[in-house]
């Protein structure tokens, strides 16, 4: 009979292995590379949304075109934001002091990012595109909502001392 030990000793380093590989802590470097490669198609996307909604805009002869155009755009930044913060949290922890609390805080601007595009949207689909003016005053007190929680949205780096991370960000070419 064979003693148990051998085969025990295996499955452990194989569940250590397991375990290090799904603790999400990623070298500075890596970490700066996967949210880059993350937030690029996410500011290119809603660079695109803004520009394609302003041309609509600049044609666009009634209202019910205008809140249409506005619920597409604002649907659409809402999307990408979730996209953009799911893969920021897939990007896992950085391996810097403060790791947990760096990674949460580039996911939790996102998530705010998303919240703020989302009620735009819907202040925009609950407005009556009737009497014109009424609509247009609306959707500037939607807009305005919008401007202000997207600024409290926005990360405050300040926050974020991580020596590594700052070279890091600095160096990678995707977030150049």
């Amino acid at each position: 009979m064979r003693p148990a030990r051998p085969l025990a000793l295996l499955v452990l380093l194989a569940l250590s292995a397991l375990l290090a590989a799904c603790s999400g802590s990623h070298s500075p470097r890596a970490w700066a590379t996967a949210v880059c490669t993350t937030l690029e198609p996410w500011r290119s996307e809603i660079g695109s949304l803004t520009t394609r909604t302003q041309q609509q805009m600049e044609s666009a002869t009634t209202p019910g075109q205008a809140k249409e155009n506005l619920m597409r755009l604002f649907g659409g930044a809402e999307a990408a934001s979730e996209r953009a913060r799911a893969g920021v949290a897939k990007a896992g922890v950085p391996d810097v002091e403060n790791g947990q609390e760096i990674a949460d805080g580039f996911a939790g601007s996102l998530a705010a990012t998303r919240d703020a595009y989302a009620r735009a949207k819907t202040g925009i689909e609950a407005l009556q595109t009737a009497p014109a003016e009424t609509f247009y005053q609306k959707v500037t007190e939607v807009v305005g909502r919008l401007q202000t929680d997207y600024q409290a949205s926005s990360l405050d780096t300040s926050k974020l001392n991580s020596v590594e991370l700052k070279a890091a960000f600095d160096e990678v070419p995707e977030c150049r």
